[in-house]
């Protein structure tokens, strides 16, 4: 018997006949979380769905704590659910919309009491117990719909990129709270999300979805340190290089930009620009390949329009010679 909470085998669905998953396995440990990270139609949401019950996959098996779920409906599968916008019930105050899940299962009165004002408080919400949603910002009903999805104790929950409508001032303090609270609470959860930066901070492992399959599975600093192949590099921000039939990736801030000269690429600056603390540099290679460049402000930057030679401080390849 697997030890793992949540095990999908063999998943495919499609979209009016177009394919959409395509056999795809993952697995989710009891208190794990996981990040599913892909670009905008890769299938993350529609996986998703499947787990939760709100899609019909066309083959494949999900099994949650040793039993198969795939022919359950959505409220008997013990799946919390956080969407991207919040949906919340309008007229029903944050008590009222905790208490909802606890309340559909017939818990005594009491236990509703306690869990819900147990949620209002590790999630700062307890000043707002009386308001409605209408009167709470986007990251407050964020707030009240991860404390809702918790509430009856789910084995697992999803979250389906819950801080996207969030304003971004407050979305690094969302991302932390919903880490800490998972942790707290020992609840697994399969945060799904296209933001390279969120997926590689937010989870204890990293599934990488692309074009409907998994492309790749490590913790964050695997996943991103040794990409498994040119797509995965592309989609994690780096630089792709084309040498004949070799392939090399370069992330920006392993491109060092100097003078002309032996051992350095010619390259012809196209565009540069402060980005926080950093010079963020577009470069052109004398092929037409552009390259970006980001390092630290403070000293001399290169001018648009001049020529540099142009070196990979470190790299990952793929072909004949490569290591």
């Amino acid at each position: 018997m697997s030890s793992e909470l949540l095990v999908v085998r063999g998943l495919s669905a499609e979209w009016d006949r177009v394919p959409v998953l395509r056999d795809v396995d993952l697995d989710v440990g009891p208190h794990e979380l996981v990040t599913l990270l892909g670009p905008n139609g890769s299938g993350k949401t529609t996986l998703l769905r499947c787990l939760a019950g709100l899609e019909r996959p066309r083959s494949g098996s999900i099994r949650l704590g040793g039993r198969e779920i795939g022919a359950l409906p959505t409220h008997r599968r013990g799946i919390g659910m956080v969407p991207q916008e919040p949906s919340l019930f309008p007229h029903r105050t944050v008590v009222e919309n905790v208490a909802y899940g606890l309340l559909v299962q017939r818990r005594p009165d009491p236990e509703v009491r306690a869990r819900v004002a147990e949620l209002l408080e590790r999630l700062d919400l307890g000043r707002f117990a009386a308001r409605y949603p209408a009167e709470l910002s986007g990251g407050e009903q964020q707030r009240v719909a991860l404390a809702r999805a918790l509430a009856p104790d789910p084995e697992l929950v999803l979250l389906d990129e819950p801080f996207a409508s969030v304003d971004p001032e407050y979305r690094a303090e969302l991302r932390s709270d919903f880490r800490r609270i998972l942790r707290d609470q020992g609840t697994a959860a399969l945060h799904v999300t296209h933001d390279r930066e969120e997926g590689l901070y937010l989870g204890e492992r990293t599934i990488l979805l692309l074009a409907g399959r998994v492309a790749q599975v490590g913790s964050p600093s695997e996943v991103f340190d040794r990409p498994a192949s040119p797509e995965v590099a592309r989609f994690l921000g780096y630089n792709l290089v084309t040498e004949g039939p070799r392939t090399t990736a370069v992330a920006p801030e392993d491109v060092a930009i100097d003078r002309p000269g032996p051992g350095r690429r010619p390259a012809t600056v196209e565009a540069i620009g402060p980005v926080g603390r950093d010079w963020w540099v577009r470069l052109r290679l004398e092929d037409g390949t552009v390259l970006s460049s980001r390092f630290p402000r403070g000293g001399p930057a290169p001018e648009e329009g001049s020529r540099v030679g142009v070196r990979f401080d470190r790299e990952r390849s793929w072909g004949p010679g490569a290591a």
